[in-house]
């Protein structure tokens, strides 16, 4: 029960004891203080009005049956949702040790019975203002938290924004078509979607990959901008030499990203544009560039990015010729399955090609 006439937003005290003279001894304590005291005689009851009404503290005994204030202490601390509620024991056992047993089930206090007024009010008072301050504490790191977020989210929208700005240097650069960026961008995130639906890649393809793909493809070629643009747009075939510069956007890109990541907050998405940046042109069986690597060796983010790019590559118009039919550009690509190309990957994008931009 609750005393009347106390102010509804005044703090709630749960009192628990099974002895009835102990609980309105408490009950008139806490009603001359001012607050709302809450009586129940079992540890069962107590957890219920724990759940329901939220107490901003609770004295509790230790000797009850059935369930005894220890019992009831580790079931109101292990809850994340009630642990921070402060506990104050009380009982008829003074020994030292039994104190100590209190505090080591998570008790934040412990008065001996008869217990006087005084200490009562005492105590009471200060562990609401420790409550409180603790809520407001809380609630201060909970906005401080949030703001920061907030600040580092800015941040990484404005170099996102930076760095598609000057990936959209490189692709002018290269004469691609003006839609490059948002076709590989949606056909990569086609394709990891539908690998997620695979046995092999569903379990390591979640929501967040899919979505860090989509947008972390389009800086692959972000180190074209440091290739002179003679090399570019040249419409014949590269020299040996003019190939090697070419061949170096790779590494020029991943190391742009990576002081990028250097000075940012770590992330998923920077992470990823440095592994499709840095092996985007490895092939399957180890003929690729820049490292060579092989299989597995490649992460698999830049396999995607590889198999999408070759497509979306095939089926733009270039200076030097037409676009390839969907049809086409399949077959040309089926030539590569298992030497530049990761099968099960082209497989996949296979059966939903008609998806695909």
């Amino acid at each position: 029960m609750e005393a009347a006439n106390i102010n509804k937003d005044a703090p709630r005290i749960l009192i628990v004891d099974d002895v009835e003279a102990n609980r309105f001894i408490l009950r008139d304590v806490i009603t001359e203080m001012g607050y709302r005291p809450i009586l129940t005689e079992n540890g069962v009851q107590a957890l219920k009005m724990v759940m329901h009404l939220r107490p901003q503290l609770i004295i509790l005994d230790i000797a009850m049956p059935e369930m005894d204030g220890y019992e009831v202490c580790t079931k109101i601390k292990e809850n994340p949702d009630t642990r921070e509620i402060p506990i104050i024991f009380i009982s008829a056992f003074d020994d030292p040790s039994d104190v100590v047993k209190g505090f080591s089930f998570g008790g934040e206090d412990y008065i001996t019975k008869p217990f006087i007024p005084e200490v009562v009010k005492a105590r009471v008072n200060m562990h609401l203002k420790m409550h409180e301050a603790n809520r407001r504490m809380a609630e201060m790191n909970r906005q401080l938290q949030s703001s920061i977020s907030e600040q580092i989210k800015k941040i990484e929208a404005e170099r996102r924004s930076v760095l598609y700005a000057l990936i959209r240097v490189a692709r002018e650069n290269s004469r691609y078509d003006a839609q490059y960026m948002e076709r590989l961008s949606y056909n990569c995130r086609i394709l990891a979607e539908a690998m997620q639906l695979s046995n092999k890649y569903g379990h390591l393809i979640s929501d967040s990959y899919v979505d860090t793909i989509e947008l972390a493809a389009p800086l692959c070629d972000l180190g074209n901008m440091a290739v002179p643009t003679q090399i570019l747009q040249k419409e014949g075939k590269l020299t040996p030499e003019e190939k090697a510069v070419m061949q170096k956007h790779t590494t020029i890109g991943a190391g742009i990203l990576k002081d990028v990541a250097s000075s940012s907050n770590d992330n998923g998405f920077i992470r990823m544009a440095i592994e499709i940046a840095m092996y985007h042109h490895e092939n399957w069986d180890g003929s690729g560039y820049p490292t060579g690597s092989k299989e597995a060796q490649i992460p698999l983010s830049a396999q995607i990015v590889r198999i999408v790019n070759s497509y979306c590559a095939l089926t733009e118009e270039r200076t030097y010729r037409p676009a390839y039919s969907q049809a086409d550009a399949l077959e040309i690509m089926e030539k590569a399955e298992g030497t530049k190309l990761n099968t099960d990957i082209f497989e996949i994008m296979k059966k939903i090609v008609r998806q695909l931009h």
